[in-house]
C-alpha cells in the first residue's frame, strides 16, 4: 500500500486531500509545514509527497531544495494558489515533479498522484525480464543473450511499461499520461509512432510481441 505525506498549512484543505485519498487506498499523513515533513521522512518512508508552497517555517520550496540536496528522490506534487509561470518555474528547478494551482479539482490530484506513483515504481525497479530479454532501466538497454540495443528514452520507457505487464492492455491515453506526461500536448497518435519503431527494432525478438488492439490500445504478449 502507498502511503503519502502531505504538507499543508490550511488544515481543512490538509483533511479534503488526506479524505480522498485515503477512500482512494492510499495511507496518509498530514503535516503542517515543511520542518514538519522532514521530521515526517526521518521517522518513515513515503512514496510521494504533496505539498503546498506557501507555509510557515519551511515553505514547499525550501522542502523540495532539501530533499533534492539530500538525494532523496521521492516524487513530490507542488500545490500553489500562483498561478504564474515564474512560480511553476522555480517548483520545478527545486525539484518537482509535478504541479497544481488552487483550487485544486481533487479528481484530477488522484489521476496526478497516481501517473506519478506509477512512474516512480518503474523507475524504482530498474529492470524487467522476459524470457531471455532483459530491459535495463539505468542504461535504457534491451539485451536478449546475443545483442544489446540503447534505445531512445521514450521508446524504452513505452516498451518496459508494457513488459513489465505483459498481456495487460494499455489504452493509448494511458501510456501518454505515464510516459509523456499528464500535462503533455503531444497526440495520443504519437504513441502509434513510437509503437512502429519498436516493432521494427525488435521484429526478430523471440521472447515478445506487441499487439494491438483494436479501437483500445497495445499489450506485449509473451511468444
Amino acid at each position: 500500500m502507498f502511503k503519502i505525506l502531505i504538507a499543508e498549512d490550511d488544515k481543512e484543505l490538509r483533511n479534503l486531500f488526506s479524505h480522498v485519498l485515503i477512500r482512494q487506498g492510499y495511507t496518509v499523513k498530514g503535516v503542517s509545514n515543511g520542518e514538519e515533513a522532514l521530521d515526517a521522512l526521518d521517522a518513515d518512508f513515503y512514496d510521494l509527497i504533496i505539498s503546498d508552497i506557501m507555509m510557515p517555517v519551511l515553505d514547499g520550496y525550501g522542502l523540495v531544495e532539501q530533499l533534492r540536496t539530500a538525494q532523496i528522490t521521492t516524487p513530490v506534487l507542488m500545490i500553489t494558489a500562483k498561478d504564474d509561470f515564474e512560480a511553476m518555474s522555480r517548483g520545478f528547478i527545486s525539484g518537482t515533479d509535478d504541479y497544481m494551482v488552487k483550487p485544486i479539482n481533487v479528481n484530477e490530484m488522484v489521476l496526478r498522484v497516481g501517473a506519478l506513483l506509477r512512474r516512480a515504481q518503474m523507475i524504482n525497479e530498474r529492470k524487467t525480464v522476459i524470457g531471455k530479454t532483459v530491459m535495463e532501466c539505468d542504461s535504457m538497454t534491451v539485451s536478449d543473450g546475443n545483442s544489446s540495443e540503447i534505445l531512445p528514452q521514450k521508446e524504452f520507457m513505452l516498451l518496459y511499461k508494457m513488459a513489465s505487464s505483459p498481456g495487460r492492455i494499455f489504452t493509448r491515453q494511458q501510456l501518454m499520461d505515464e510516459i509523456w506526461g499528464y500535462d503533455s500536448e503531444s497526440d495520443p497518435h504519437t504513441v502509434d509512432v513510437h509503437i512502429g519503431r519498436l516493432r521494427d527494432r525488435f521484429r526478430d525478438n523471440t521472447d515478445f510481441r506487441i499487439v494491438t488492439i483494436r479501437g483500445v490500445g497495445y499489450k506485449v504478449a509473451k511468444t
